[in-house]
């Protein structure tokens, strides 16, 4: 598929700021529509989303791969999983529609080599895709036909020229396996910027960037790109299924929210609060940083207040 001019542009100017250190990023991930939705609902949808960015100054899109993660953990799904239509028809018509840069993610599932390679042929040829976030499996200690350090690699070596990203949990930080490493080494092995997941405390954050800065630095190596990502919560449902992601939330937290009068207003402050406390360090100007807002989900008012939460973040990524 071949890009319009200005989407064209834009993509280009999205892969220069992930690369240049001076400048901030801001994106705004959003999850595709569900399997079987009608061909016009889907376009509805994508019109909604795209009169939703108009006014917001943004980079880029997100747009995820979701994954049935049930095997990550035995607490119950608070919501069932259902898949959603391919990332990147929707990717692709978001693009037409905005003009906006997609980053697109992708689950490797169960692909070996033959079937990830032929992924990125029709991914790059038809789909026009140059900005990509690979994800591995959500279960560890099961043996998968390719390894994401593999897929990786050969995403790297693609003709295309792909800009590779990865994915930052801090919460997985442990003496056992660093998540400063787990950067290290995927930024050794084709990854430009990592987006990280949802960010409820600050410290676990701090602990990793700081650690980060100081692998990279032993390695003799400039830090990559981190987008931090947020989400706003206003329901004790909605809460439960972010802390059901892998999400850290203190219990002091979780009560400040739900026992707020307005617990919408009141998470778009603490995450306000904890980007300000992410900034508020020394790796600060040595590790590029950017802000990624997302909604976990479908109500519409906690998918309104993206917009609120987004401003305020790009406030402080600001200094204002």
């Amino acid at each position: 598929m071949q890009a319009t001019p200005q989407l064209a542009a834009a993509t280009a100017q999205l892969r220069t700021r992930l690369a240049d250190r001076n400048q901030s990023i801001r994106l705004y991930g959003t999850t595709p529509p569900r399997l079987g939705t009608p061909e016009e609902l889907v376009r509805e949808a994508a019109e909604k989303f795209v009169e939703r960015l108009k006014p917001l100054p943004l980079d880029g899109v997100v747009v995820y791969d979701i994954q049935d993660e049930s095997g990550r953990t035995s607490v119950p799904r608070p919501f069932p999983f259902k898949g959603t239509i391919d990332p990147r028809d929707y990717s692709r018509l978001l693009g037409r529609m905005a003009a906006l840069p997609v980053i697109n993610y992708k689950s490797l599932g169960m692909l070996d080599e033959p079937g990830w390679r032929a992924w990125l042929d029709e991914s790059t040829r038809e789909y026009g895709l140059s900005l990509l976030s690979i994800v591995g499996r959500p279960t560890s200690g099961v043996r998968y036909p390719l390894s994401l350090s593999e897929a990786i690699a050969i995403a790297r070596q693609h003709p295309a020229n792909l800009m590779l990203g990865g994915v930052m949990i801090a919460e997985r930080d442990s003496p056992e396996r660093s998540e400063s490493a787990r950067l290290l080494a995927k930024a050794i092995e084709g990854c430009s910027y990592f987006i990280s997941q949802t960010v409820y405390t600050a410290k676990p954050t701090i602990a990793v960037l700081k650690e980060y800065l100081r692998d990279c630095r032993g390695a003799g190596v400039e830090p990559r790109r981190i987008v931090l990502t947020f989400a706003p919560c206003g329901r004790e449902k909605t809460m439960a299924f972010i802390k059901w992601l892998g999400v850290r939330v203190t219990p002091e937290c979780e009560r400040a929210i739900l026992g707020a009068a307005n617990p919408l207003a009141k998470s778009i402050e603490i995450c306000r609060d904890n980007l300000r406390e992410i900034l508020d360090q020394d790796y600060v100007g040595r590790i590029p940083l950017g802000i990624n807002v997302e909604s976990v989900s479908i109500n519409r008012d906690e998918i309104d207040a993206t917009v609120d939460l987004f401003h305020q973040l790009s406030e402080v990524l600001e200094g204002k």
